[in-house]
Parts: structure tokens; sequence; C-alpha cells
């Protein structure tokens, strides 16, 4: 029999007003992939932070026992101390500093105050190769992309001698391709002996690597599913996350009634900003109709999320050219009010970075985008602030206790649903949403996606830029796919599929070499 390398007993954590986790139960075996599913606020993310000593010892009741030994961790140095290491969903890579620096802060090699740089850059390099990374350590993060910085943070946790490797969402920003090679990589660290244990909402991802998945609902543990015995499909797996069968992923829209071209793009340039001389969205046509889902497909890097800002007052690129078209009408959109003014609103991908106020309660997050709307003379009236936050909290579902509670403190989902809530607050006709669904869990995505089919039934227009193709091929009636810049492809929905958008990404590709 296997080992138990880790057991979690009876964990109970609670914050003002809410139990995040209540007599939760985990047990790891030593090599072993363990995956922990649940819906966003289910307590995943705070079992794993109550595992790596984020919360302290004394801030929740219960019992760790990890290699034989009950751990009172004070802090996350002390659960690394004892191989336990966790990559967190948002990055911890500082970007003006190299791929060596970033692998070693707080764990430099050298002498108190005499770094060895040539010990940090011929260690970084090995522990690259590890993890399969062709980059020299000496380049800077912010010249490679999201998928060779998440391999940055693996090589940074081998370098901490990790014995139990903690992965939350690693896959949440990366392609398929970027995904399947993280993956692949999980699998070659179990068959060299690491433990590790992935969050993910990605459930096809959790039935490839996870030897065993434990459901986590409202803080409590469900149930515990072994791949040698038990049933590893997306549809079980479901049930056990929402309490219930999902037998659409997709809601139906009862009737559509697609109507006039709302927004209209023609022969639209952008180049980037700090690299003037490199074109980004090169010489894109593109329309929206009204009640209309219009996705955008595409690889990361293929200029979608590029476009879409670009649109939306040029809150992106400079030397923009082409022609932008409202109702039949041209227009000049200089910066986001004017975007704003002439009813667009952009849901970006970065609801943490961008998005959101996290330290702001969502009531002010709700109308931070159309303040005139809640104020007089310049001055806010709180009641109204505060009628119109309960409103959309109704409207959209949001789980939190209050709309006074910081946005910080709710899940992914319930995040994303009051960042959706402060564009509908401004009441637009074209709806940008760029990965509206990144990062949540299915309950909340579907959701999510009967909230869009509602807007679409009012005559607003929708265009969503999403990685997954099955949100696109399920929720568009045209989808356009880009690539390198470029509009490679336009479907409907009934010819399109994953096979024929991706044909055309590759075709795309070929021709440009």
């Amino acid at each position: 029999m296997a080992k138990i390398l880790l057991e979690m007993k009876n964990i109970t954590k609670t914050f003002p007003g809410v139990k995040a986790l209540d007599n939760v139960n985990l047990q790891v075996e030593e090599g072993e992939i363990h995956a922990l599913v649940g819906e966003n606020g289910a307590g995943k993310s705070t079992l794993m932070n109550v595992l790596s000593g984020v919360y302290p010892y004394g801030s929740y009741e219960g019992d760790i026992i990890y290699d034989g030994e009950v751990c009172k961790f004070a802090k996350i140095k002390d659960s690394e101390e004892k191989g336990i290491v966790i990559i967190h969903q948002e990055l911890a890579l500082i970007p003006y500093m190299t791929i060596g620096e970033n692998m070693f802060l707080g764990n430099e090699r050298g002498k108190k105050f005499a770094i060895n740089w040539n010990e940090t850059y011929g260690e970084a390099e090995k522990y690259l190769k590890t993890v399969g990374l062709k980059e020299s350590s000496r380049t800077l993060i912010k010249d490679i992309g999201t998928g060779k910085q998440q391999l940055v943070e693996i090589a940074k946790a081998l370098a901490k001698k990790a014995k139990l490797l903690i992965l939350d969402e690693p896959t949440a920003s990366l392609n398929e391709t970027d995904s399947k090679a993280l993956l692949d990589l999980m699998l070659q660290f179990k068959k060299e002996g690491m433990t590790s244990i992935i969050i993910s909402h990605k459930l096809n991802e959790i039935s490839y690597v996870a030897d065993k998945i434990t459901v986590i609902r409202d803080g409590s543990t469900i149930e515990t599913l072994d791949k040698k015995t038990d049933d590893f499909s997306e549809g079980r797996i479901i049930k056990g996350m929402v309490g219930r069968e999902l037998t659409d992923r997709f809601p139906k829209r009862t009737e559509k009634k697609i109507g006039d071209i709302n927004l209209e793009v023609e022969g639209w340039n952008v180049y980037h900003p700090l690299y003037p001389e490199r074109k980004v969205v090169d010489n894109v046509s593109m329309n929206v109709r009204k009640g209309e889902v219009v996705g955008i497909a595409g690889l990361m890097g293929a200029g979608r999320t590029e476009l879409a800002m670009s649109i939306f007052g040029k809150s992106y690129g400079t030397d923009i050219s082409g022609t932008l078209k409202i109702n039949g009408e041209q227009v000049q959109l200089k910066n986001i009010k004017d975007a704003i003014a002439h009813k667009i609103a952009y849901v970006t991908e970065d609801r943490k970075g961008n998005g959101l106020i996290l330290s702001n309660p969502i009531k002010i997050n709700t109308t931070l985008a159309n303040l005139g709307a809640v104020s007089k003379n310049g001055v806010i009236d709180q009641d109204k602030e505060y009628a119109v936050a309960v409103d959309y909290k109704e409207k959209l579902n949001t789980k939190c206790p209050s709309v006074e509670q910081n946005v910080g403190n709710l899940s992914g989902g319930n995040q994303q649903k009051v960042l959706l809530a402060k564009w509908m607050f401004t009441d637009p006709d074209v709806l940008i949403l760029d990965e509206p669904t990144r990062g949540i869990d299915v309950g909340a995505k579907y959701e999510i996606y009967c909230i869009i089919n509602k807007l679409v039934a009012e005559g607003k227009s929708v265009i969503m830029i999403s990685s997954e193709l099955p949100e696109v091929l399920g929720m568009c009636d045209r989808i356009y796919i880009m690539n390198e810049g470029k509009m490679v492809g336009e479907l409907a929905a009934e010819e399109a599929s994953q096979e024929v958008i991706m044909s055309h990404i590759i075709k795309s590709s070929n021709k440009g070499e």
C-alpha cells in the first residue's frame, strides 16, 4: 500500500461572516497526482493556502500531517523548508528581472551580502533544462510568453527542492499546446517520484493527469474519486461539483432575432505600443449584428485582445488606422470615455489587474464605469450606489454576504459577475467579452452564458474572445478566426468545428512561412 504523504484532518477556516472551509479532509499518497475540483468559492485555494502557510497555524482549526509529522506552519517559508511549494494562479514573477534572478529570489545563492551570480545562473540553467525551457537564464521575464513564465515558476519550485508541488489553475492562461506540454511535464515528474496537487476547472485536463480527484462543495469535502475504480468522466465530476447533472453545458437561445449591423471595422491596423515597427493587427475587417454573439477564435498572441482594446477607445496600440462604424455611421473613438459614450463596453481578460479594484467594495466596483448615473454635482449618492449594486447582485446571482464586501474576498466566478455588472451598468449596445469565463467553474460559466443569452435577446451585440474552442462553438452565431494579427477565416456556427478552426490557423501559418 502506498504511503500517505499528506493528511489534512477536519480543517475549518472562517473569514468574517463566511465559513470558507467546514471540516474538510484530504489524503494524498506519495507519488500521485491528486486533483482538487469544485465550483468557485468552494474552498479549494483556501485549503491549499492553509497547507502552505499563507494562512498560518492558529488561524484555522484542524491538523496538517505531512510525512508522518504534525505541522504548524507560521509562514510560507516553513512549508517550503519541508518541500511543499505552491504555484499560485497569478504568477509571482518580476517582469524586469531575469529568469535566474526570479528563480532564486528569496532563495539566493552565495553569501548574505554577496550573491554568487555564476552559481545562480548555472543552477537556473540546470532547472530550466529539467522543465524543457530553452531560454537563457539571463533573459528578462517580460520578454517571454505566459506559457514559458509558467515553466519558470515550476523551475523555481524545483530549485526549492519541492517534494509536494501544488499548482493552482496552472493552465488558465495557456493555449492548448502549452497546456498539454505542462500536463505532460507533471506526468514526467510523477514518474520521477514527485507528488502533485492540481486545482483546475478544465475537467478534460484533470481526467488526463490525475490519479485521484477530491471534490469540494460549499467548503465541505463531498467525495474522492479513484481513477482505478471510479467513473472519471466529465459528467460524473460535474455532478459531484454542482450536486446535480449538467446535461447541457451551453444554454440554448429559445428565439434568435438577429438584426442590422451594429458595429463594423474595416481595414483596421494597430502597431505595438513599445515596438512601433511591429504590426499586431493587420488589415482586419469584421462586424457584429444586433442580437448576435460573434466569436473570435485564435491561439495566444493572435492579436485578438489587441484588436478588442484598440476598438475600445484606442486603449491599446499606436498608429491605429482603419474605419470604425456604429449603426452604419463612421465614428472616431479617441479614448475610453468616447467608447462608453458610443455604447461600447470591454470586459477585460485580466479582471484582477485591469478590471476591478480588489481592495474596494462590490458597490464601488459596480458603478465605477458610470459614476454620472449615481452622482449629482460631482457628489456620489451612496444610497443610489448601494441600490444599483444590490440590483445587479440579484440580477447576476452574485454570491456575497453584502455589496459592502471587498471584491478581493470573492471567488473568481463572483468577481467575474461584478466585472460584468460594472459594464452592464453603462447600458452598452456592444459588449466585448475577452475570455469571460477564464478560471471559473462550470456552474459559474453556465450562469455567465445565460447572462450573455439574455443580453442578445434584448438586442445587444456581443463579441466573445475565447481560447476555449468548445465555448466558442457552443455560444456563437458566427466565428472569426485570427492568426498572427490577421483575420484568416469566418464561419457560420453550423459549419464550424474545432478541426475546421484549427485548420484555418495552420494553413495561414504555413502561408506565412
